[in-house]
């Protein structure tokens, strides 16, 4: 797993996981990156400082180490909490909403356009697919994913 610090072309700044560098470029390549502020799809690494590991000899009492943030512990457990809140808004959402697999796109524009029954519904949908929903005037947000088992 890799981290990135990245920009979009409005300024905002954010940080990604990335299983790879690679993974990186492709998702890249293929316009699949976007701004976690503004939806931008112009995104592109900013400067950041390498994380280095250290040797297992050396003292490992890091109260003496100042995080980039000022603050480590409290930015892990922040994250934690922040997953678990992910997790129970996905729960809510497959628990009281009805899955309508690739066909989200189509199935929200009709319930927009009052061609099919109102109620709550997710599903899959391109990058390009949600953009369209939201400049045609769609509410649509995107679902966090689930968190991924570690081995």
């Amino acid at each position: 797993m890799i981290r990135y610090s990245l920009i979009c072309a409005n300024g905002h700044e954010f940080e990604s996981w990335f299983a790879s560098s690679s993974a990186y470029d492709t998702l890249e390549a293929q316009g699949h990156l976007s701004c976690v502020v503004c939806g931008s799809a112009e995104v592109q690494k900013s400067l950041m400082a390498p994380s280095i590991a250290r040797k297992s000899n050396q003292n490992t009492d890091e109260s003496h180490v100042p995080a980039a943030n000022g603050d480590g512990g409290a930015a892990v457990k922040a994250a934690q909490e922040l997953a678990t809140v992910m997790e129970k808004v996905r729960a809510h959402v497959e628990a009281n909403a009805e899955y309508v697999g690739d066909s989200f796109a189509e199935e929200a524009r009709a319930i927009h356009n009052k061609e099919a029954e109102i109620r709550q519904i997710y599903g899959e949908a391109t990058l390009e697919e949600a953009r369209d929903l939201i400049d045609d005037g769609v509410a649509v947000a995107p679902l966090p994913a689930p968190r991924r088992k570690r081995n």
